[in-house]
């Protein structure tokens, strides 16, 4: 690791402890030069994914598009941004987990939904009702009769 400051590649580490809830460590070192201290953060890399859209196109996986659909999904809820936070982390650490490089939008959508369902119902209706692409009244009722007879 080289010293910012004087540019010497040498460095010890001086203290080390866990940070972002165990997703990084965070190190304090010092130049073996000039005797400066820094901090480095040590992450694990991660694989680039592609999401593969309905109609074909590929592009890479954004969690804040994940987080907005769920953010207007639950528009006048009263849903904690925090939570709709905790289950964008929850599905992007699912995808990741799940070793596949390529991930389809119905896959995607499918986790989000599954995670609202628990969350909110109304959001997890509006989410459905865009994401599914209700045509009418019948599809929508019908979405609402699931949830009815889950109860």
């Amino acid at each position: 690791m080289k010293c910012p400051y004087c540019g010497y590649a040498e460095s010890k580490v001086v203290d080390s402890r866990p940070a972002d809830d165990g997703a990084s460590i965070r190190r304090r070192r010092e130049c073996l030069s000039c005797t400066k201290r820094f901090t480095t953060y040590e992450t694990v890399e991660s694989l680039p994914m592609v999401v593969v859209k309905k109609e074909g196109s590929r592009q890479s996986f954004d969690r804040s598009k994940v987080l907005g659909g769920m953010i207007r999904a639950c528009e006048k809820r009263p849903v904690p941004l925090a939570e709709l936070e905790r289950i964008a982390d929850e599905v992007e650490q699912e995808l990741q987990n799940g070793m596949d490089r390529e991930i389809t939008t119905v896959h995607i959508g499918e986790l989000v939904m599954e995670k609202l369902r628990g969350l909110d119902q109304v959001a997890y209706v509006r989410f459905a009702s865009v994401y599914r692409q209700f045509k009418d009244i019948d599809t929508f009722m019908a979405e609402l009769s699931k949830l009815l007879a889950e109860k």
